[in-house]
């Protein structure tokens, strides 16, 4: 699934293209998670501004063109569900099979594919109204915000019984720490991946707040990763997975300790770790 990286990701390779440009037709495939929420047509002459990030939604503002004063401000919010990508080009390619949602502009095609169709393109007259508000209202506070102080951190830590790679994959601690950068993260600060959230001091918790915003930002540098189809939106693969430290590396060595790192399963999903290093 793209996480906050991928979609930082992909926001920054559509932003430059995109912004100014003015919607010329939309087509649409097979129904996404959520409807659209108005005409395809209505969106046609609207002008997009820069295109934003909240947690893995995207938000490309539509304002109304040149002699539609009356038209509500809006756009659309986008989410890549569990294999979608988005792309960007000079000109709409021919509609692949997978290809749900497409806008042409005067200054290039936008289209998701999304093979598995949990995506969704939904239209909101703002982000703090609905449908946007409430699609976006059980987010944790986004990694890189100054509010997310390390007080605020332990706090909502202490406020959890549960496992803390658990807790870090819920994203109500902070959002965007999927399940490579959780284990990324919490080797980093060594913290066993199976420790209670109300066992970890202020000193822990603090070093794992930085941990998460470290791998983040080094994924985002890197491309973000794609272990099987994402890509930017000119197409260009992500990098981070090859300079994982404990991600999909169960039995090779610990390049600390040099322990064989163990893989476990924790809420069906699989947790890298080095059990000499990270502890309880």
């Amino acid at each position: 699934m793209p996480e906050l990286p991928e979609v930082e990701v992909t926001r920054r390779s559509v932003t430059a293209g995109l912004l100014g440009a003015r919607v010329q037709a939309v087509e649409r495939g097979a129904a996404l998670r959520w409807p659209l929420g108005c005409d395809p047509g209505w969106l046609v002459g609207r002008v997009a501004g820069a295109m934003q990030r909240r947690g893995k939604y995207l938000w490309l503002p539509l304002a109304p063109g040149p002699g539609a004063a009356a038209d509500p401000e809006g756009g659309l919010l986008i989410h890549l569900g569990m294999s979608g990508a988005l792309s960007f080009a000079p000109a709409l390619p021919p509609r692949g099979p997978h290809d749900h949602f497409r806008l042409q502009t005067d200054r290039g095609g936008l289209w998701l594919t999304d093979p598995r169709r949990f995506g969704a393109v939904v239209w909101s007259t703002a982000l703090d109204a609905d449908p946007a508000r409430k699609l976006l209202a059980t987010l944790g506070p986004e990694p890189f915000d100054p509010a997310l102080t390390e007080a605020r951190f332990h706090a909502a830590l202490q406020a959890r019984r549960a496992p803390v790679k658990t807790a870090l994959l819920g994203g109500e601690l902070v959002v965007g720490a999927g399940n490579i950068y959780a284990c990324e993260a919490l080797f980093l600060a060594r913290i066993d991946p199976r420790t209670p959230c109300r066992r970890i001091g202020p000193a822990r918790s603090a070093r794992l707040l930085a941990a998460v915003r470290r791998v983040l930002a080094q994924a985002i540098e890197a491309g973000g990763s794609t272990l099987k189809d994402f890509h930017d939106a000119q197409g260009a693969a992500g990098h981070y997975q090859d300079a994982a430290r404990v991600y999909g590396r169960a039995g090779q060595p610990c390049e600390n300790c040099a322990t064989p790192l163990r893989r476990i399963v924790q809420n069906q999903r699989a947790t890298y770790f080095c059990a000499r290093c990270q502890r309880r």
